[in-house]
């Protein structure tokens, strides 16, 4: 071997050595016999490194894998004879072998088994029983081999094959595997099981290591072997016996947990159930309370889950077959088990509750099944309810400033409580809303004295009541009285209780976020609008000390001016006037820390633009409104453009451009008020957006941060086109023309979406434009996309990708929106050299989405100009190369027909082929028939 490769396998070497090892592996993958010199290695052990050993069996891995059919039987014998000598090996050395060494043998062995054991290697597990017989090192590695082998037959998260053979090799796998454990049931899991027994036998007490491993393979394999091997009474009460071992029972448990979720008859597991529920009851395992360690309770809840899951789809299963007597008693068995299921989902620790969750829900869904409830039903209704309801409260520890993996596990969990509440809502909607009005007004009668996790729950369970008794629009507020009335008590406490002045950002949040999704109340009781903006506007929300309670705030606001409309009409100049001072627009220089980032300064202006637009104002008031909020933005951006343009430090010219972006940005944000020209119109509002423009289109001629300017600009230009209409189009030139100086891929793929809206909206009136730009358009993408790019610059090849997919979207709004002539007018030479690259896009280049949209534009060419009366030489070109394209596309390798955008593609070919037959008739058949099929050498009795 070659020694200075191996050096490189050290993760401590350096990268040339690394890359050296690789390469090294590679060429051994490759090399006829270098599987022998590992194997050798690995049999007489000659080398001690670990990292060399690993590489061994890495090589060893890939031949049996992937060249095993290639090698001479006598070849094959040697590898399983390096195989058990190297087992045999593992019982003398002095120190054991590393575990990924282990793990990687046994991944080998396994391999070795899919491959021989039906055909040549049917003693596969007595010849490896036979060596290792009880010695511990022996029956590690048996064990880890006997997990390789399940994960091969049984996981399915084992990716085995790659994406294109996937569907045919799973099939062919999976017969493969059904075979090798049907094999394995009639030929050696009966002594298998009897390996494991002996085995928990002789090492429960003196190697708890060996027992753990040997309890996860019979958990691994109860799922697909006869259940009767271990749910007998020997089995089962060793297990039992190992439930009381402290280092044994989560295993035990886990266990015991994959024998009672085994697939079977509903009235055996019913019976399977109980008597392990009995046995662990008597063992004094169902006293939670009394149980401190947080770890096997976890465990445990998970096992009591799958026992109640169990039972439960037993019953569901007793129900649909009739058998009611059955279905009575296994309903019985299951309600034995809500006492303890409320225990566990009561648990402090929330990943003990958490693994109950689920026998919890199923349950609920059984009551919601029946038609009556019992008392005790009943109660058990109301037990997980306030368990729900104060497992929902957040702890002392949860840290709200900077959330991490917690926090984010705890929100999770909320989640999954969430799901509970809302079956809770199916199944007795009129306790929940008892509930829930109880614990809220008893907590905010004395929120200034109640704990801030306390007061959060109560305002969290209002919140969460709007999802879990739906109405359609959030008509929280009419319909059920009862529910009404309620809803609209608790809304009143909690806009008058003063709450949202509790000094915890979870409550002020929750506050907020309640009063958004009950907007409708507004409109029940309007006298408590003021109250409630005073609150969004002062310290409470927007003017809040944390940042993250501003920034929602910022976006709630935003939804509550929207949904209340009319009703914010008393309030419009006041609120203006508050937020004033929010809407700044804060140069880089001024060193002033805004409250607001501009993200959420966006929903600010939004907001004022709604309020003025959606007020009862004349227009010329409306007017004089919006050009006070404009107005203040059209003169800094002046101020800072100049700035930008005298700036040398380039930190200091991205500050500006950033800031008249952000200037760009509000303007166009204001805009969102308006639906459309009309609506723009009637406010007075088109002459302030015209000067908007004027005064932000001269930063299109800064040579400076041009990425950053064009595309505020552009966004700008995208809103005024639906706002100003045609008042735009006089602008679109010069624009345009700025645009498309020295630009990059990026800036193309970005400017052409602005086109194609133009095309769309206006279609012949932009004609004239259309043809003058056509070709400077098409001559700066021709240069970008022909600049030479790195071989391996992954970015830069899919820059390329989207910006001729934009390319190939413009050309197809130009032709989709009856302007062909736009095409057609720009001279045979130029329109030539458009049609080949579409053909070029249809058939040379691997990307469906772009291909597909290449036949659109071929085949609404073809019906435009394919006629008689068509331009000269277009059904030569129709012939000589369209009809080709349909035909070579599809050929192609990488035209993959298992990829749903391709199959998208193959049918806009076909739309093609039959447009051509359509404008062309008899004569594309005849083509077809007496020239390009047969220059294909297809067979005439196909051609026919």
């Amino acid at each position: 071997m070659d020694e200075q490769a191996l050096l490189g396998l050290n993760p401590n070497a350096d990268a040339d050595f690394r890359q050296r090892a690789l390469a090294y592996f590679e060429q051994l993958k490759i090399s006829q016999d270098a599987w022998q010199v590992c194997a050798e290695a690995l049999a007489q052990s000659i080398y001690s490194d670990d990292h060399i050993k690993f590489f061994c069996f890495q090589v060893l891995e890939h031949q049996v894998k992937f060249k095993y059919s290639e090698l001479t039987e006598v070849q094959q014998q040697l590898i399983r004879e390096t195989l058990i000598t190297w087992l045999q090996a593992q019982m003398l050395n002095p120190q054991p072998e590393k575990t990924f060494i282990r793990n990687k043998a046994a991944q080998v062995f396994a391999l070795l088994f899919v491959t021989e054991y039906l055909t040549k290697w049917p003693k596969f597990f007595f010849d490896i029983l036979s060596v290792v017989d009880l010695n511990p090192r022996g029956v590690d590695m048996y064990l880890r081999i006997l997990m390789a082998v399940d994960a091969e037959l049984v996981d399915r998260d084992v990716v085995h094959t790659s994406e294109a053979s996937y569907y045919f090799a799973l099939t062919l796998e999976a017969r493969r595997n059904t075979l090798l454990k049907d094999t394995m049931r009639e030929q050696c899991i009966p002594s298998l099981v009897e390996s494991w027994y002996q085995i928990l036998q002789n090492y429960q007490y003196n190697n708890s290591e060996l027992t753990c491993q040997c309890l996860e393979v019979v958990g691994a394999y109860v799922s697909w072997i006869d259940l009767s091997l271990i749910a007998n009474e020997r089995f089962i009460n060793m297990l039992l016996g190992h439930m009381s071992v402290e280092v044994l029972r989560e295993e035990a448990c886990d266990c015991l947990f994959e024998i009672v979720n085994k697939g079977m008859d509903p009235i055996d597991k019913t019976k399977l159930v109980e008597s392990l529920c009995q046995v662990l009851q008597s063992a004094g395992l169902f006293s939670i309370d009394q149980e401190d360690d947080v770890d096997f309770l976890a465990r445990f809840s998970k096992l009591v889950n799958g026992m109640g899951q169990a039972l439960i789809a037993s019953w569901t299963k007793l129900i649909k077959n009739g058998d009611m007597k059955s279905a009575q008693d296994t309903l019985q068995a299951i309600e034995a088990k809500v006492a303890l299921m409320l225990q566990l989902l009561i648990h402090e620790d929330d990943d003990i509750s958490s693994n109950i969750i689920g026998f919890c829900y199923d349950y609920l869904h059984i009551l919601k099944q029946l038609s009556a409830l019992s008392d005790q039903q009943k109660a058990n209704v109301e037990a997980i309810m306030l368990a729900v309801m104060k497992k929902l409260t957040y702890d002392e520890e949860y840290n709200f400033e900077n959330e991490g993996e917690d926090e984010a596990m705890f929100v999770e969990y909320r989640k999954q409580l969430k799901l509970l509440l809302d079956r809770l809502a199916q199944v007795s909607p009129e306790l929940l809303l008892a509930s829930v009005r109880r614990v809220f007004n008893t907590t905010l009668q004395n929120w200034q004295t109640t704990r801030f996790m306390e007061v959060e729950v109560a305002i969290r369970l209002l919140y969460m009541l709007a999802e879990a008794l739906p109405v359609s629009h959030g008509a929280h507020f009419s319909g059920d009285v009862t529910k009404a009335t309620a809803l609209q008590d608790m809304m009143r406490t909690l806009v008058t209780s003063g709450v949202s002045a509790y000094q915890h950002t979870s409550v002020t949040l929750e506050f907020f976020e309640t009063v958004v999704r009950y907007e409708k109340f507004f409109a029940v009781e309007p006298q408590h609008i003021p109250t409630v903006l005073m609150a969004f506007l002062d310290h409470r929300g927007l003017r809040h000390t944390s940042p993250k309670v501003r920034s929602r705030t910022a976006y709630l606001f935003s939804r509550f001016v929207k949904s209340l409309n009319k009703q914010m009409n008393p309030f419009i100049e006041d609120v203006l006037n508050r937020i004033q001072d929010l809407m700044e627009l804060s140069p880089p220089e001024n060193g002033y820390q805004a409250l607001l980032s501009s993200d959420d300064q966006l929903f600010i202006y939004e907001t004022a633009g709604v309020l003025i637009v959606n007020s009862e104002y004349s227009a010329e008031r409306k007017q004089v409104l919006m050009r006070n909020l404009l107005t203040p933005l059209m003169e800094k951006f002046k101020v800072l453009l100049e700035k930008l343009m005298m700036a040398q430090d380039e930190d200091r010219q991205m500050a500006l451009a950033d800031c008249l972006n952000h200037a760009v940005g509000f303007a166009s944000r204001t805009s969102k008020a308006f639906s459309n020209k009309q609506t723009v119109k009637q406010c007075g509002c088109s002459e302030v957006y015209l000067d908007c423009l004027q005064t932000f289109l001269p930063a299109l001629s800064c040579p400076l941060q041009k990425e950053v300017l064009r595309s505020g600009v552009r966004t700008f230009l995208h809103r005024m086109i639906i706002c100003l209409e045609e008042e735009v189009l006089p602008f679109i030139p010069s624009a345009s023309e700025h645009m498309l100086k020295d630009c990059e891929a990026k800036d193309l793929q970005e400017f052409i979406p602005l086109i194609n809206q133009i095309t769309a909206k206006f279609k012949t009136q932009v004609s004239p434009f259309l043809q003058q730009m056509f070709m400077p358009l098409l001559h700066a993408i021709f240069e970008v996309l022909l600049l030479p790019a790195e071989e391996n610059d992954q970015s830069a090849a899919l820059e390329k990708q989207m910006l001729r997919r934009s390319y190939f979207a413009f050309l197809q709004t130009v032709t989709g929106s009856g302007m062909s002539e736009v095409i057609a007018n720009q001279g045979a030479e130029n329109v030539e050299r458009v049609l080949f690259t579409v053909i070029q896009g249809a058939v040379d280049y691997p990307d469906p989405i772009a291909q597909k949209t290449c036949f659109i534009i071929l085949s609404k060419l073809v019906e435009l100009w394919g006629g008689k009366d068509g331009p000269v030489g277009f059904a030569d070109f129709v012939y000589k190369h369209i009809v080709p394209a349909c035909f070579l596309a599809p050929l192609k390798q990488t035209f993959d027909l298992a990829d749903a955008q391709t199959v998208l593609a193959l049918s806009e070919c076909a739309v093609t082929l039959k447009t051509i037959h359509l404008k062309r008739g008899p004569e594309c058949i005849q083509y077809l028939q007496q020239d390009y099929l047969p220059s294909l050498q297809v067979a005439p009795e196909i051609i026919q």
